[in-house]
């Protein structure tokens, strides 16, 4: 059985956050804001992911997935924009990073 790295669960976490980013999208008196917020998160996630990604997922892992999973029952485009800031931190904390 291979190990998860953490490289594996944040590329999860991004795919998953281009679908709620492209969701939220659908605002479109909020669309500047979201692409804005969106690329942050983004750029951090991968910061992360350059930093540690070879690393074991450990725990981070499952509790990823997790959130992922609870990301993908959104399906209104607000609570998606609310959720933008939110699932990068989570992601982050899971890593064991401060947001």
């Amino acid at each position: 059985m291979t190990e998860t790295r953490l490289t594996d669960a944040l590329t999860g976490a991004l795919d998953a956050y281009e679908r709620l980013a492209a969701l939220g999208e659908d605002i479109e008196d909020e669309w500047s804001y979201v692409n804005d917020l969106a690329s942050a998160w983004r750029e951090r996630l991968e910061a992360l992911d350059a930093l540690r990604g070879g690393e074991s997922a450990g725990p981070a892992g499952p509790a990823i997935e997790q959130a992922i999973a609870e990301i993908d029952r959104i399906t209104d485009p607000h609570r998606a924009i609310d959720w933008l800031s939110t699932f990068p931190q989570v992601v982050l904390i899971a890593a064991g990073e401060r947001p």
